[in-house]
């Protein structure tokens, strides 16, 4: 035996190796047969036990057991094609509709091909290998494997162009504040349609759940309000409230409210812009407003994207740790599951609302001028402590 090498006995320790292996174990893998009729939610619970189904459970019950217990504040980073799927009426207005979700960052496509559905327009399955020359020739648009008509995008265009010509949208305004007066009139339209529920920027306006574009001019609806700035329109977005407005909520989050405080929570749906300004409210509380804070609690993320590529949409909620993004101390709580979000998303709604009442809505996006002031006050404790 090499004098160095350690010599491990397999017959020797057997109860100190069993203390050891309760002590890291979780529950001995001895599932039901899957029984017919069996719900989503149940089945989730008692056969999703390892590899990314076992974290596609734990996630399911993070986001029931802790992020949404005693009134915690969710947040919802949307990107990848999800809207053009259905996934929006499906999964997102639902989870909106019964308070599960309370503000919101998304791409700016998500956004406008929802507004498809709220003007009536069809989209439509199809299958991931199509003639895409015959598609330009005839005008068809495809997604993957979801093709719909040229005139979908030029009838929304004009949707759009039309009512930001409008009054009431020529002001200076932040990506929220432009999409709840959006979805204020795409929730009139819904209503007169008979199509409510069809929009998630409708379901957004009625619950009051405020909708950040972390990229506003990098999409079709930015396309168009460019447009309108050629015509002479005073319409104005401003990033930088965005960035204000979505720290505010994380700051009031995290307050004591009574003797208890407050917890903030993430859903991270892919990764992309939409993550990193989500997760950027902590260190923009910490780091430039110095203001007493440790990290977002809850940390949950459905995503394709490697961590070792160094970008952002892969990185781990450990990583982000490092930043302040995450609290280290409920690291252990965080959960990345390695799964399509479309497939991830309709098995958390189904199983959040099977396992939650509703929750009545926070309707934060009212609070913006109460949040906004709370802020501003922080910071300016802050700054007259570092003009000392």
């Amino acid at each position: 035996m090499h004098p160095h090498k350690p010599h491990y006995d397999r017959h020797a320790g057997t109860a100190k190796n069993k203390k050891f292996l309760k002590k890291i174990s979780r529950e001995r893998i001895a599932p039901d047969p899957v029984a017919e009729g069996v719900s989503a939610a149940d089945l989730i619970d008692s056969a999703f036990l390892s590899y990314n189904g076992g974290r596609l459970r734990e996630g399911c019950q993070l986001f029931v057991k802790k992020m949404l217990a005693n009134d915690g504040t969710v947040g919802l980073a949307l990107s990848g094609a999800l809207t053009p799927a259905g996934l929006g009426m499906s999964c997102l207005v639902p989870l909106v509709e019964a308070g599960f979700v309370d503000w919101i960052v998304s791409t700016g496509a998500n956004l406008y091909h929802d507004t498809h559905y709220a003007l009536g327009m069809d989209l439509y399955q199809a299958g991931p290998t199509l003639p895409d020359l015959e598609l330009r020739k005839n005008q068809v648009i495809r997604i993957y494997d979801i093709i719909f008509d040229y005139e979908n995008l030029l009838g929304t265009d004009a949707f759009f162009r039309k009512l930001c010509r409008g009054d009431a949208f020529q002001q200076t305004m932040g990506t929220a504040e432009f999409h709840n007066l959006v979805g204020k009139y795409v929730a009139e339209g819904e209503q007169k349609a008979g199509r409510v529920g069809k929009s998630l920027l409708g379901a957004c306006y009625r619950c009051g759940v405020p909708v950040f574009t972390s990229s506003p001019g990098d999409s079709s609806i930015g396309m168009n309000l460019a447009a309108l700035m050629l015509e002479g329109g005073a319409l104005r977005i401003d990033p930088l409230r965005d960035v204000n407005q979505s720290a505010a909520i994380v700051w009031d989050a995290k307050a004591k409210k009574g003797r208890k405080a407050g917890t903030s929570s993430v859903l991270i749906l892919g990764g992309g812009s939409p993550k990193n300004f989500m997760l950027q409210t902590e260190p923009q509380i910490q780091e430039v407003l110095g203001l007493a804070e440790a990290g977002h609690d809850y940390f949950l993320q459905f995503t394709d994207a490697r961590p070792d590529t160094g970008g952002l949409s892969g990185a781990t909620p450990s990583e982000a740790m490092t930043w302040g993004k995450v609290d280290p101390d409920k690291l252990p709580d965080s959960v990345t599951c390695y799964v399509d979000s479309t497939i991830a998303l309709p098995l958390l709604t189904a199983y959040s609302l099977s396992r939650l009442p509703k929750r009545t809505p926070k309707r934060l996006f009212d609070k913006f001028p109460e949040l906004a002031e709370r802020l501003a006050a922080g910071y300016a404790q802050t700054r007259a402590k570092r003009a000392e």
